[in-house]
């Protein structure tokens, strides 16, 4: 049967119609679907654990919305950065992929490894077989804040935490396989960054995230690391804005080098910029 040329077209448009809406959306594609995962997982919102308070005693209370937003310290979780914070790695994971922006990826402050573990599983969700994640952490907790030379430090005692910040290689390894995600393009980096940052073996990066909390590991990560930042990568900061030690490290390490790319916030206390 010959078709007219409007009994064609309307045709034509219900196809179309009709193959758009067999296609998955941007949130039902499964590496979408399988990140969402991970953020639950990472976090624990998908299977609850419980927090620990200041004096690091287990509480027993589970509070949803604070463990999306990143504030609670967790007892089981691989990360404390909350959803807004991990969602903030895929979006700048993903532009780099996309855009070809040279580098591997960096996070330095790792914990127990959740967002780095993240960065690896967008690697291996896109299908990118070229770029490495460096796992940088003393693997032993904060530095004791020296507030002679760090005067921005002088009443930091985030040290006095270390049994519960500080997490060994092995753990954060074990953390790694337990997601089928310890593979070759995962590069541990262990040591105080003032030691292990100067002859840092990266050569280029695509995203630099620092987690380092006080002045002094702050102004180091950036001393050493900003460099080797490609043109159109990004620099996220974790602490920027709960802890003012942080941030006037990132105020005065940009002050010093002319830095103008602008500021955007990721939350309550998250903060990154591309660099131009």
């Amino acid at each position: 049967m010959l078709l007219g040329p409007a009994v064609r077209s309307i045709r034509n448009r219900l196809l179309r119609k009709s193959a758009q809406q067999q296609l998955p959306s941007e949130r039902e594609r499964p590496e979408d679907l399988y990140l969402d995962l991970m953020k639950k997982c990472l976090t624990r919102i998908a299977f609850p654990d419980s927090c620990v308070d200041m004096h690091l005693i287990p509480t027993g209370m589970f509070d949803p919305e604070a463990r999306k937003l990143g504030q609670d310290w967790p007892s089981e979780a691989e990360t404390m950065i909350g959803i807004e914070r991990l969602s903030n790695i895929k979006q700048c994971v993903t532009d780099i992929l996309r855009e070809k922006i040279p580098g591997d990826l960096v996070e330095a402050g790792v914990w127990r490894g959740g967002a780095s573990i993240f960065m690896r599983a967008i690697l291996k969700a896109y299908g990118d077989g070229t770029r490495n994640v460096w796992v940088v952490d003393s693997f032993a907790g904060l530095p004791v804040a020296d507030g002679e030379k760090f005067p921005a430090d002088a009443q930091d005692k985030l040290s006095e935490y270390n049994s519960y910040l500080g997490v060994p290689l092995d753990v954060v390894k074990h953390n790694f396989n337990r997601y089928g995600l310890l593979d070759g393009q995962v590069r541990f980096l262990p040591g105080w960054f003032r030691d292990s940052l100067p002859n840092a073996p990266i050569q280029q990066i695509a995203v630099l995230r620092l987690d380092g909390d006080m002045y002094e590991s702050t102004i180091d990560i950036l001393e050493h690391l900003y460099g080797k930042v490609s043109r159109g990568g990004y620099v996220i900061v974790d602490d920027y804005g709960a802890l003012p030690n942080c941030r006037a490290a990132v105020s005065d390490f940009r002050e010093r080098r002319r830095i103008s790319d602008e500021i955007q916030l990721i939350d309550w206390t998250g903060a990154y910029w591309r660099k131009s």
